[in-house]
């Protein structure tokens, strides 16, 4: 009984092993072919397993897409939401709103820099199912912006008259994917310097110099 309790630890960490290969083969993939030009026999071959692994693992090539891009987004393959990551502690902890402000964005460019590739590529396979997920994307974004912005709203100085579904949509808009892309990727802008001018502006509306 003994032996089989030790070999679990190491069958699990072989199987997460296998899992965060597979994700980072099918991003490379989808990054450099485009969604409906990568098949699952290809992320296979690229990730040394057997076909059959990936549809037991994500259930299909949309799976193995949706599980790259909540990788990219939180950085890594913990189970650990976004809302419960140590920035977010700093940001509500923080009584000083505009450097809650430049918590949220500094972490959004970080983002930004792992998401957008991937990003692009479910933007331009919007018309297939992928679609479903861009929708779904667009869905948890905004659920997690309001929360941020209720934090936010509660801190001294917060703009009064603004409601919190008000600056949940300027966090929305202004800390995007395509708000990122026309600047960062189309313009070349840094991303530094967008993040900079991002807060600014953010925390200006939000917290306005009294």
């Amino acid at each position: 009984m003994k032996a089989v309790t030790r070999a679990r630890p190491g069958r699990q960490q072989r199987s997460r092993a296998t899992r965060a290969r597979i994700v980072e083969a099918a991003g490379r993939l989808f990054v450099r072919d485009g969604y409906l030009a990568t098949t699952m026999a290809a992320i296979a071959a690229e990730a040394g397993v057997a076909v059959q692994s990936l549809y037991l693992g994500f259930g299909s090539k949309l799976g193995i897409l949706s599980a790259a891009l909540d990788v990219a987004i939180v950085g890594d393959d913990a189970p650990i939401p976004l809302l419960e990551r140590n920035w977010v502690r700093s940001l509500v902890e923080t009584s000083d709103g505009p450097r809650a402000v430049r918590l949220f964005v500094e972490q959004v460019g970080q983002i930004m820099g792992r998401t957008y590739p991937l990003y692009a590529v479910v933007q331009a396979a919007a018309a297939s199912e992928a679609g479903e997920l861009l929708a779904e994307n667009k869905r948890q974004r905004y659920q997690g912006v309001h929360a941020i912005a209720t934090y936010l709203s509660g801190k001294p100085g917060f703009a009064a008259g603004l409601t919190v579904d008000q600056a949940a949509d300027l966090l929305y808009a202004l800390a995007s994917e395509d708000h990122y892309g026309l600047l960062v990727v189309e313009r070349g802008w840094s991303t530094e310097a967008w993040g900079a001018w991002c807060a600014h502006v953010l925390s200006s509306t939000l917290f306005p110099p009294q």
